[in-house]
């Protein structure tokens, strides 16, 4: 297979052979559905979804499946019993091509992604915040050392 250089995830969704494009169709416009302030993108060539600049969710077309990442622990806490049945492995959900896309679930999954976005962003935000602040005052504490003291 040749190696395709996708600008868009329209451009993505086009060179996926029918079965895949219609159910991959669906898991976009579920996704869109839950997260409407996520935005598109294309990020390891495959179609992803991203809320402040962060990785929500991809997804990805295959053979005789389709996939969602990540599944992270608080994806497969939430919805455990509703993943049953679908492979979970390495933070990958399995949905087979031939079976009717779970468009609720695929949009629990993203709102759970959104509040884990969320609360990472909030969690690293005064982090960056002190360590910006630290560097302030380090370059401060440099000027005030090498300055030359007045006699």
């Amino acid at each position: 297979m040749a190696k395709t250089d996708y600008q868009s995830v329209d451009q993505y969704l086009k060179l996926q052979p029918d079965a895949a494009r219609k159910q991959l169709e669906r898991v976009r416009r579920a996704i869109q559905k839950a997260v409407p302030r996520a935005e598109e993108a294309i990020s390891y060539q495959i179609p992803t979804f991203k809320l402040h600049g962060r990785a929500l969710l991809y997804f990805a077309g295959w053979k005789e499946h389709y996939s969602l990442y990540p599944a992270t622990a608080g994806v497969v806490a939430r919805f455990g019993k509703e993943l049953k049945g679908f492979l979970v492995s390495k933070g990958t959900l399995r949905f087979s091509l031939s079976a009717p896309v779970p468009s609720a679930l695929i949009a629990g999954i993203a709102k759970q992604r959104a509040l884990e976005v969320g609360e990472l962003g909030a969690r690293r935000a005064p982090a960056k915040a002190a360590k910006k602040a630290g560097k302030k005052t380090t370059k401060k504490a440099a000027k005030t050392r090498a300055a030359p003291k007045k006699k």
